[in-house]
Parts: structure tokens; C-alpha cells; sequence
């Protein structure tokens, strides 16, 4: 029966979204709660996170559900709770799943990293592999996803925790992309382990709340998406050990007044984003699109915005510049929470109405 109300409740619209390819769209799962995070075990299940503290599986033949482990404990105030979760890219033998989540200490969020080993049924041995130095009595600003590189190493966000100044202070963690091996330790090649007073597991910092990264292992560059305030939200091409001013400089403005964030736009010594937005769309999402279904997408970046509820498609110039920004699914009216690429080059989206939509070749 359940079965048979998912089918009932599968929405269908056939349009020419990118170029001239058909997609069809499928809602394939309802009401699940603030979806953050996807991935996919196999061809036929997928994993999900809520941000209330479930980890999920999905059928995806039957799209029937279930736990793979009692309900997370996790600091789930504000834009906290459970959040990012990948499969490592050894999995075939380390059958590990790697998760972000904002853990309560001295009822202060910390973003942390942890991972859990996959038994065929079930996952087991959730444990810290990481607890940042990101601590504050504010409950915004967590980040977090999580990428790998080709050369076992994982890559994840946080945000400044609603306090600017963090960003700029490699004394902690906050407002940083952080890189360690896939056992938690620290790479030796990191850009601050032999720099004295800088925390060693930071690779990027001046970031304000990235909710996106994405290494594309094709054109071996790391992607960021991040949270401006009224305005300048950016997508950055991260580089080892570099500043990204925040919040030194910014393109937006104070929510409390119509006034510039920080010294100006430029300063030396620190990146410029690769795109832009003004106004914000609140992206939360980030991948570069490498599958051989829908060749218009191929090389592009696609990000799902919260605010302006739609997935976006930006191309990446031979210069690395952005250019050709185009916003589809606003018919669906939804904050678009995480977009992900299957195996078979299909895109899965989820959104904080607790839905999943499946983009599909029609």
C-alpha cells in the first residue's frame, strides 16, 4: 500500500530543462524531514541523512525505507543537527561511511567528522574521527560536506559559527575547508603543519558558511559553494592554503543596514571568488557533472539554492571563469537542500520539505 501511495504521489513533468534533452522528474519520496545528505551504498540503495539525527536506506527499485541505525544524537538547533554523509572511495574493502553532524559540547555546537563501518544490513561503530575547535553559543553556520580526492584524502566545510573574526584565525577551525586522510590523521603535505599557532588540519580559510565542496576528479580541482550575507554568496575554486577574505572583504552588504561587509571587495593576499551572486540565492549544494546521460550537463556546475528554491547550472570557462548561470525547477517551489549524481549519470534531489525528486532521461 505504501508502495502503491508513492507511485499515486509521484509527480511527472516532462520538459526540455537544459538544451534540447528531455528530463523527466519524479518525486519519489515525501515527508522524510530536512533531508541533508545523500549518497549511494549500490545501484539499488541509497543512504540519507535527516537533519534530525536518521540515517536512512532507500530501495530504489521498491522505494521502501528503513533505518541502519538508531537515531544519532546530535545538536540539532538552528542550522545544526545531522548533516553531510559519503561513501569512502574505498569502500569495496573498507565498507566505511563517512559523516558530518554538529555535536553538543557544554551544550555549545562543534561541527565534527565521524564515520561508521557498513555490515551489509546495517551500520555499525558510529565513532568521532574528528572534533573540530569551531565551539560557539550560536547556532548557525555548521557548513558542512564532505569530498575525497583521488589521493586518499577527505575534504570538509565549516562555517565561521556566527563569528567573523573566526575565519580569519587558524587557531581554530571554523570558517575553514579542512583536509585529512581517511583515517582522521593529518596529511603530512598539509599547508600549516609546520607553521607554529595555525591548526595543521587546514587547508583553505576566510570562508563565511560553505555548504558545498566538490573535488572533481576529472579536472582535479576542488569546488566551493558558500553562504554570503545579503548578498555574495560565492563559489570559490579552493587552492592548498589559501585566504578567501571573509570577512575581511565581501560582496555583500550588513542585513541591519545597506552597508558594505568588511574593507571592500579586493585585497591583496586574498582570493577572488569565481562567481558571485547578488541577490542570494542560499546555495547548499555543489557537484560538477561527469555522467554520460544528459550531455548538455557535462563539465557543468550544478548547485541547489534554499532561498531562491531552484537548481542552478553554471559554466566553467577554458579561463575558469563562470559564465552561462541558468535556474531551473522553480515550478517545484522548494528549498532545494542537496543535489547528487548517480552511477548511471541520473540526479537525485533533496529538499527541506522532506522530498526527493529524481531526474531522470525521458
Amino acid at each position: 500500500m505504501k508502495y502503491l501511495l508513492k507511485i499515486i504521489l509521484t509527480l511527472f513533468i516532462f520538459i526540455n530543462l537544459f538544451a534540447d534533452e528531455k528530463f523527466e522528474i519524479n518525486k519519489i519520496e515525501t515527508n522524510l524531514g530536512i533531508i541533508w545528505g545523500i549518497d549511494f551504498i549500490d545501484d539499488e540503495r541509497m543512504i540519507l541523512t535527516t537533519k534530525a539525527g536518521n540515517i536512512l536506506v532507500l530501495e530504489l527499485d521498491t522505494l521502501k525505507l528503513k533505518p541502519l541505525i538508531g537515531k544519532i544524537d546530535v545538536h540539532n538547533h538552528g542550522q545544526g543537527g545531522l548533516l553531510d554523509v559519503k561513501k569512502s572511495p574505498n569502500f569495496d574493502t573498507d565498507k566505511t561511511f563517512y559523516f558530518t553532524y554538529s555535536k553538543s559540547i557544554n551544550n555549545q555546537g562543534v561541527t565534527t567528522l565521524a564515520s561508521a563501518k557498513f555490515d551489509g544490513e546495517k551500520l555499525i561503530n558510529f565513532k568521532d574521527l574528528f572534533v573540530s575547535n569551531s565551539a560557539t553559543d550560536k547556532n548557525v553556520h555548521f557548513g558542512s560536506r564532505i569530498t575525497f580526492d583521488e589521493n586518499g584524502h577527505l575534504f570538509f566545510s565549516i562555517g565561521d559559527r556566527g563569528i567573523r573574526g573566526n575565519a580569519q584565525d587558524l587557531t581554530n577551525h571554523a570558517g575553514t575547508i579542512i583536509r585529512l586522510n581517511l583515517d582522521g590523521s593529518i596529511p603530512s603535505d598539509n599547508p600549516f603543519v609546520k607553521s607554529r599557532g595555525k591548526l595543521p588540519e587546514i587547508y583553505s580559510y576566510g570562508h563565511r558558511n560553505p555548504q558545498g565542496i566538490f573535488y572533481d576528479k576529472k579536472t582535479q580541482r576542488l569546488w566551493s559553494i558558500e553562504h554570503g550575507p545579503r548578498g555574495g554568496d560565492e563559489i570559490n575554486l579552493i587552492e592548498k592554503g589559501k585566504n578567501y577574505g571573509w570577512p575581511v572583504i565581501s560582496y555583500g552588504k550588513e542585513y541591519w543596514a545597506p552597508l558594505d561587509v568588511g574593507e571592500g571587495t579586493h585585497k591583496k593576499g586574498m582570493i577572488q571568488p569565481k562567481k558571485v551572486y547578488i541577490p542570494s540565492i542560499a546555495p547548499s549544494s555543489l557537484i560538477v557533472y561527469n555522467g554520460k546521460l544528459f550531455k548538455s550537463l557535462d563539465g557543468k556546475i550544478l548547485a541547489t539554492a534554499l532561498k531562491l528554491r531552484h537548481l542552478n547550472k553554471v559554466e566553467i570557462s577554458e579561463d575558469l571563469s563562470l559564465v552561462k548561470e541558468e535556474r531551473f525547477l522553480e515550478n517545484i517551489r522548494e528549498r532545494m537542500r542537496n543535489v547528487v549524481e548517480s552511477k548511471n549519470g541520473e540526479l537525485f534531489i533533496s529538499t527541506d520539505s522532506g522530498n526527493i525528486y529524481k531526474i531522470s532521461s525521458n
